[in-house]
């Protein structure tokens, strides 16, 4: 679906709620919107204020960023109510943001048996958000994450070559 969403009606639905929020600092946040689309990182890339602050030398923003977007994995183990997944973490050289090796995490599946996924088993292909799985994918969901999730981050690069999110931040 997000195929379908026109990028210019995206982008004036934006400015319409954002830039009276943002007021003169407006132009630097315009700056990210062309091509963008209404996907979970957009929010985080763009709207969210955390890929300014990648240069202030502390680990935060880059945790913070690579916790709340929507990433995937795949099941290494399940013990009770946490999973060990693999998946690859948010990285930063001081100018890109890229995709590292996979590396395990553990992740949280229930609480007092309650969740939002099946009974999963290694092998499986999951969404994470923060501690949590979300959801089991399949390979046409796995291949949409992970090309939306790229493009935005292809994007979020272009951008960080820009001041924009700088001006954001004042």
């Amino acid at each position: 679906v997000l195929d379908l969403v026109d990028t210019a009606d995206f982008g004036n639905t934006v400015e319409d709620r954002f830039r009276p929020r943002v007021g003169g600092r407006w132009p630097g946040m315009a700056e990210a919107i062309p091509g963008g689309i209404p996907h979970h990182s957009f929010h985080v890339f763009v709207t969210y204020p955390w890929v300014g602050l990648l240069d202030s030398g502390r680990g935060e923003p880059l945790d913070i960023l690579d916790r709340c977007r929507i990433r995937w994995g795949v099941v290494a183990s399940v013990h009770g109510d946490r999973a060990v997944v693999w998946s690859r973490p948010l990285c930063w050289d001081g100018q890109q943001l890229s995709l590292g090796e996979p590396r395990p995490e553990s992740a949280i599946l229930s609480v007092d048996g309650l969740g939002f996924v099946e009974p999963l088993q290694a092998g499986d292909w999951v969404s994470l958000h923060w501690e949590w799985v979300c959801d089991r994918l399949d390979q046409r969901q796995l291949a949409n994450l992970q090309r939306f999730s790229n493009r935005q981050l292809d994007m979020t690069n272009r951008d960080l070559a820009h001041p924009g999110h700088a001006l954001i931040l004042g």
